[in-house]
């Protein structure tokens, strides 16, 4: 595509689909839009300026770029509130006089908290994430698993493979116990605190056969852990059970932005594919 000198937005036929960055509406592959090279975003014709220059291009490579990585905690903290307000519905409804004073003076119940806890970890993992994110490292954002209402919290796609990572805001220290061996079999529980957290494993594994779907074999897949608050040691800590690396993030990090055999278009065309195939929950 021949560069304009001082021409950043300009009229294209969509590749692939987007989101309109000015109102939000969806924009289907092959509609005509309106591309600003320099937010790498797309938005409606509507949203047109008759005084700027605009050239139609059929094939546009950057377009591709146009990936909607999603929000950190987004689906976690559209339960949480709604938890939140429907139990105040209940309470209000019930109690037509005082509703309002007992919603505040209770708690809400830790079904509805742990949805807000995990939203907070997700959040917060998932800034630090966006901000460490450039050409050589993409990031995804709580993605729906298709057919169901699971989500995968972050994804990574890098220069040393695709990380599917699973943020946990929990209290207390992790460990692997490992039982059996010699004469009975080997067993390996993941503990955090005295709190047995062993099915988190079973969790990635299930996500990480689901983003294998969607990649080739040669792309190495990683699965990972990751306690944004929890009691690691001074020195080591960081364990593997079951292929699934459990760390905490100045321990991710690295892993993350260090150099690998996957780079430029490859990386692009991975994350745009799973984007795709993996929408925002």
């Amino acid at each position: 595509m021949d560069e304009i000198s001082g021409i950043d937005q300009r009229k294209m036929r969509l590749r692939y689909a987007g989101t309109c960055s000015v109102c939000g509406a969806a924009l289907p592959a092959k509609v005509e839009a309106l591309y600003e090279r320099s937010t790498k975003t797309v938005s409606c014709l509507a949203h047109d300026d008759p005084d700027e220059t605009t050239v139609d291009v059929a094939d546009a490579v950057d377009v591709a770029e146009v990936v909607d990585a999603g929000t950190p905690g987004a689906s976690a903290r559209r339960e949480f509130e709604r938890r939140k307000a429907n139990r105040e519905k209940r309470i209000r409804s019930s109690h037509p006089r005082l509703g309002g004073l007992i919603h505040a003076l209770s708690d809400e119940p830790q079904s509805t908290t742990a949805w807000d806890t995990g939203a907070l970890g997700e959040e917060r993992l998932g800034r630090r994430l966006s901000e460490l994110a450039g050409d050589t490292f993409l990031v995804l954002h709580d993605r729906r698993i298709p057919g169901t209402r699971a989500n995968i919290d972050h994804l990574a796609v890098t220069g040393t493979g695709v990380y599917v990572i699973d943020a946990k805001k929990y209290r207390g220290r992790p460990q692997l116990r490992v039982e059996g061996g010699i004469l009975r079999p080997r067993t390996e529980r993941v503990l955090v605190g005295s709190r047995d957290c062993t099915e988190l494993v079973d969790g990635v594994l299930h996500q990480v056969d689901v983003v294998r779907r969607f990649l080739t074999e040669d792309v190495p897949l990683h699965g990972v852990l990751c306690f944004v608050e929890a009691d690691w040691p001074l020195f080591g800590g960081g364990f593997t059970s079951r292929g699934v690396e459990a760390l905490w993030p100045q321990r991710l990090y690295p892993k993350l932005t260090a150099p690998g055999p996957l780079h430029g278009d490859t990386l692009a065309d991975l994350h745009r594919r799973l984007a795709v195939a993996l929408p925002p929950a």
